[in-house]
């Protein structure tokens, strides 16, 4: 695992069904005293009024917002790799600046935009 963990939608879904693997996960980054961020489009994708999993890990986390800055580069990586999802590119942008691990249920949708970042600055990715 990288330095931090950054969460996905998936990721906070996955919480709300009681994942083993994102229990593992989260378990692991906590023991660590990793930073555990969840971009704020993702709680946005992910939140529905009544998420008691979500409420619970919140305070744990870092919420990352949507800067001007972190919106230049989210636009600038989506050009590169020919894609559209704003709230995927905001969360290899900033996993990629932190040195993060990304939870993910899906990594094919980050596929093309990990692709896009140089190789060093290219997130691990953990599969739900």
């Amino acid at each position: 695992m990288a330095r931090g963990l950054t969460l996905d939608a998936g990721a906070l879904i996955a919480a709300e069904r009681r994942s083993e693997i994102f229990r593992a996960t989260w378990q692991e980054a906590v023991r660590r005293h990793a930073v555990i961020t969840i971009p704020a489009p993702v709680f946005a994708q992910a939140w529905r009024g009544r998420n008691p999993m979500i409420d619970r890990l919140l305070p744990a986390c870092v919420l990352e917002p949507f800067t001007e800055p972190v919106a230049r580069s989210v636009g600038r990586l989506l050009a590169e790799a020919g894609s559209s999802d704003v709230v995927d590119a905001m969360v290899v942008i900033g996993a990629s600046e932190r040195d993060d691990s990304i939870l993910t249920s899906d990594p094919e949708d980050l596929t093309r935009l990990l692709e896009a970042l140089r190789p060093q600055r290219r997130p691990p990715l953990i599969r739900l």
